[in-house]
């Protein structure tokens, strides 16, 4: 029998994954980085922006291995764990994630494999193949779902790099679940050597068009802040990030203009 607390949580869970609360619920932006900068991370190179625009995978080539935990509004039982690992190979670089959410009584895993590699000097692309499964209490059926996302990135300039990614671009002809599709555009610009910024729109499958932007800024040596804001909620971000020789630990939090405010913690591991 579920508490009353278990049952409340359950029904915001529902409420965030299957209204346009979080746009698609399926495409993962992971990372306290980039939650930091309000999620305006396809055009940003990173660790986990790899994994949300593996176009940019092309650009990480040293082995490196990240964890994060996202806590959504001070609830337990909304927390996201996600892990990954980033290895060259040759002249393209590999990845592989995998991410949980939730707590037994409602939880959704994901797992994804990428690669991504430089086309010529000015063009680079990625690929990902992903799995999802998901655990609905009562009468809802349960999910599992296959599918792949990718991308081109853009270097218009040696200080500006655009991009554009698909999510799940499946023709609804031959679909065989409900999992949406989206297609995302962004560009960043460094507008010195400490001040970078970007901005990016995303459409999903029956969902309104969501805008991000945000800034990231090296205050002194290896010390970081961001800010950003998304139209999704009318959102704002901010966050901090620090290098310790190769381990990076970056914080970020984001308010929600009805649930409150969201944490994010991630260490990142260059190990060679």
């Amino acid at each position: 029998m579920f508490s009353l607390h278990k049952i409340i949580v359950s029904l915001i869970a529902v409420f965030l994954f299957s209204s346009a609360v979080l746009g698609n619920p399926f495409t993962l932006r992971a990372g306290a980085g980039e939650r930091g900068t309000g999620l305006a991370c396809i055009m940003k190179c990173g660790f986990w922006s790899s994994f949300s625009s593996q176009s940019l995978l092309a650009f990480n080539k040293s082995f490196s291995a990240g964890v994060n935990y996202e806590n959504r509004f001070g609830i337990s039982e909304l927390g996201t764990c996600t892990a990954g690992l980033i290895f060259p190979a040759g002249k393209s670089s590999v990845g592989v994630i995998y991410s949980n959410f939730g707590y037994p009584e409602f939880k959704r895993n994901m797992g994804g494999i990428s690669c991504g590699m430089p086309l010529n000097r000015k063009i680079s692309a990625g690929v990902q193949v992903d799995y999802f499964s998901e655990f609905v209490p009562g009468e809802y059926d349960n999910i599992s779902i296959l599918t792949f996302e990718g991308g081109v990135a853009f270097s218009l300039s040696e200080k500006v790099t655009a991009v554009i990614h698909l999510f799940n671009p499946v023709p609804n002809s031959i679909r065989k679940s409900l999992l949406p599709s989206a297609i995302t555009a962004g560009a960043g610009i460094d507008l010195s050597k400490t001040l970078f910024a970007g901005a990016e729109a995303e459409m999903s499958s029956n969902e309104k068009l969501i805008f991000r932007a945000g800034f990231e800024y090296e205050t002194v040596e290896k010390l970081w802040i961001r800010g950003g804001f998304s139209t999704d909620n009318s959102s704002f971000s901010f966050g901090l990030g620090y290098l310790l020789k190769s381990l990076k630990i970056d914080m970020g939090f984001s308010m929600h203009d009805r649930l409150g405010v969201s944490s994010s913690v991630s260490l990142i591991f260059k190990i060679r």
